[in-house]
């Protein structure tokens, strides 16, 4: 992924990396500690100091697409991740790290913005589009419901990754509907179900299978 897609990589990575420079452009205009993190009613519960926030931060979040783009690089099954499930590990931290600094900075600036809305906003439109690549990925150890019995059977991540695409574009489309409740609660519900669901979904099918799979594979050594 690394050589075949330098450009990308390049590009994505100054993108995960623009708040660093929107922040050192803004500098006197920032306060001495940012607001970070937001709670109920975008209140702010977390800060930071000027300087991590501006510098730390945002480094954090390149080493992460730098690590996220190195796993995906060395699968050895890489070849099963589709190229548009590819392009979306590409972009998913860089337009993370955009939509949040927004956020953070106008906040910062005194721009009455509601960043707890927005955020849920947009991991709901990122649940939906998650959900419309799960059902089209193959087999591979980085992107997917990655379980011993989905990455043994087939069959059995195909159905899992259907039950989860279709339970993460449900859980996104809610999230964005109720964004405007601010009920953080409901969030994290939707994203626990949209997680355990297919979970418990593709355990309940291998412990249904397990016994006709024993039987295909002793068929075949006999054979």
């Amino acid at each position: 992924m690394f050589k075949n897609n330098k450009a990308r990589v390049i590009i994505t990575s100054l993108i995960t990396l623009l708040p660093m420079l929107l922040g050192v452009i803004i500098w006197q205009k920032l306060p001495e500690t940012v607001a970070t993190h937001f709670g109920v009613n975008n209140e702010a519960n977390g800060w930071s100091s000027r300087p991590f926030t501006v510098f730390a931060i945002p480094l954090f979040l390149l080493g992460l697409h730098l690590l996220c783009l190195f796993l995906t690089s060395f699968d050895p099954k890489s070849g099963n991740i589709g190229e548009k499930s590819k392009k979306l590990v590409f972009w998913i931290i860089p337009l993370t790290s955009v939509v949040v600094f927004t956020a953070i900075y106008a906040n910062a600036l005194g721009v009455n913005l509601d960043v707890g809305m927005i955020c849920i906003i947009f991991i709901g439109v990122l649940f939906i589009v998650l959900g419309n690549f799960l059902p089209k990925t193959k087999q591979n150890h980085v992107f997917g419901v990655r379980l011993p019995w989905t990455l043994s059977d087939e069959e059995n991540w195909n159905r899992t990754h259907r039950v989860a695409g279709f339970c993460m574009v449900i859980a996104g489309i809610i999230a964005i509907l109720t964004s405007f409740l601010r009920n953080f609660v409901i969030f994290i519900i939707l994203t626990a179900l949209a997680a355990l669901i297919p979970i418990i979904y593709s355990f309940v099918y291998y412990q249904k299978h397990k016994d006709d799979k024993k039987d295909e594979e002793n068929n075949e050594k006999e054979s």
